[in-house]
């Protein structure tokens, strides 16, 4: 499959993210190690991953259905559904907790207008908790897609806030590069 179109289903990358994936598909030794950057790939260009993507991974990647969704449904930065244009999550586990989380999260909550596990009405953000961003000594910590941002305090969380309502994402303390062959989103 040159072109990762899977028309009846719907998913259709660019040609830019269709040579990515084959990028990665030969970059690996085996097919199935290139699941996550694969997945990373859809979720840049389309935000989450559908059941037409899990097809097409598995198709690409000769996996089965059930190994796509373990990975997809194991890691909180992997989506299935349609999500907010900004989706912030804040760690909330004990060190961060320690460190300061939730006075954080009630900032977020009161800032945006909404409730941990809610999306704003507008659709623009979504505010998450979760277990673990593996940045134990850098909490509290949130982050936003492939971008960490630490040592939140309030003042930090309205510039960011602020920078995402003008369409800028402001650079990360931390941006989770993959071997994807290119940007973060």
């Amino acid at each position: 499959m040159n072109n990762p179109v899977d028309e009846k289903a719907g998913l259709r990358l660019s040609p830019a993210g269709a040579a990515r994936v084959e990028a990665l598909v030969a970059q690996y030794p085996t097919k199935a190690s290139a699941l996550m950057p694969c997945i990373w790939v859809i979720m840049d260009e389309v935000g989450y991953v559908s059941e037409a993507g899990v097809d097409f991974l598995t198709e690409k990647l000769e996996l089965t259905r059930a190994r796509v969704h373990e990975v997809l449904s194991f890691y909180t930065m992997f989506r299935t559904e349609p999500q907010a244009e900004y989706t912030l999550q804040v760690c909330h586990n004990i060190s961060c907790h320690i460190m300061g989380a939730r006075p954080i999260i009630a900032h977020l909550e009161k800032r945006l207008g909404i409730r941990l596990g809610e999306t704003t009405p507008d659709g623009k953000f979504a505010l998450e908790g979760v277990e673990c961003l593996g940045a134990c000594g850098l909490g509290p910590c949130l982050q936003l897609g492939k971008h960490l941002y630490e040592h939140l305090t309030p003042q930090k969380t309205d510039d960011l806030l602020d920078s995402l309502r003008k369409g800028v994402v402001p650079r990360a303390d931390t941006d989770r590069e993959f071997p994807s062959g290119g940007e973060t989103s």
